[in-house]
């Protein structure tokens, strides 16, 4: 199953996962750059780059289980 994600992904097809997330590919533009050590510009050539959206159900859980793990922290933590 990996594999033809993978596969469809490389093609450049949008592939969608019900409930976890989206992934599709788009093309960049060349642009200019600037290196941060030394400050000089450089253009970055055109690329296609891989974009990962997650679900809203997905987010839902991961803030889900984030309010929980704060709340038990709390619960936790030794009185000052």
């Amino acid at each position: 199953m990996i594999d033809e994600i993978c596969n469809a992904i490389v093609r450049g097809e949008s592939v969608k996962l019900s409930s976890f997330a989206t992934f599709q590919v788009r093309d960049k533009n060349e642009r200019i750059g600037r290196n941060p050590k030394t400050g000089e510009e450089v253009p970055i050539s055109p690329r296609r780059v891989m974009t990962f959206k997650a679900s809203n159900v997905l987010k839902q859980r991961v803030l889900k289980a984030h309010t929980a793990r704060k709340t038990r922290q709390k619960v936790q933590a030794p009185a000052s």
